[in-house]
Parts: C-alpha cells; structure tokens; sequence
C-alpha cells in the first residue's frame, strides 16, 4: 500500500482509497467503522500533539508524573466534521473537515490502514488531499470554509 499526500485544505480534506479489488460489504463495513472511531477520536480532542506526555516520557513511564493542569495544552485540537464513506468501484472516498486536530490525526489513520492492509483489506494506494479526476467532487455542504472561486 502507498501513500500520497496532496494539497490539503484541513477544513475541506478528501481521503481517498483505492482498494485491490472491489471491496466487499465486509470490507466496506469495517473501513467504515475505523473512520468512525478515528473520527470520535478526533472530535473529543484525541489528536492533541499539544499534550503527548506519555510519548515523551519515551520508554520510561512507569511512575510517569502527567501533568494535569489545564495549562498543559490550552489550545483545543478538535476534529469538525466527517462525511459519509462513498464508493465507486475499487475506490472509496471520504470528506473530513480537521478541524483544529493536528497532523497526529492522519498519521493514526494511515497506521491503521497499514496494519489492517492485507490481513482484512486490500488496499493499492491512499491518498490524503487533492481530487481525483475521474471522480468530481462538489463542496461538502459542512465545510466551514466553501471556496467560491
């Protein structure tokens, strides 16, 4: 599985999959359910590089002291919005507005897509960002930010 990265705008963001084959129900179920999660995640502040102390801590955090002061991260990192799953034979897509969640988010997501690539989906390629052109797409009526050009 690769993955591309294209000109993302992180409150009007296309995810696209391209899948081996076509995709199953099973296989369009569970790659639904994964973005639900990693969506949830998102919304409640999950993706917050603001507040990694037990990352930082490296492989010592035993005993770790965290830090709960709100002062920690002050900044909120919430994901806004995420459109429905959509598919077009061996390709699926889904709209994402980021938010204010940090880059964190799309790294969680693509490491899952690697671990579950070949041991229950098969996927060719990821791309984060960009159109395809073979499949228009219109302004997600849930961007916060439409562009009107």
């Amino acid at each position: 599985m690769e993955v591309h990265f294209r000109e993302i705008d992180p409150f009007n963001c296309w995810i696209w999959f391209h899948f081996s084959d076509l995709p199953s129900q099973g296989e369009k179920n569970y790659l639904n359910g994964i973005l639900d999660s990693w969506y949830v995640i998102g919304h409640l502040g999950g993706f917050n590089s603001g507040n990694l102390q037990a990352h930082q801590a490296e492989n010592d955090i035993s005993w770790l002291n965290y830090d709960n002061s709100d002062e920690v991260s002050n900044l909120p990192a919430l994901m806004h919005n995420l459109g429905q799953l959509e598919y077009q034979g061996e390709w699926a897509r889904c709209w994402v507005d980021l938010g204010t969640s940090d880059a964190i988010a799309l790294d969680v997501l693509i490491n899952t897509m690697r671990q579950i690539d070949g041991d229950l989906i098969r996927f060719r390629e990821i791309f984060v960002g960009g159109v395809n052109e073979d499949w228009e797409i219109d302004e997600n009526p849930d961007a916060l930010f439409i562009d009107n050009d």
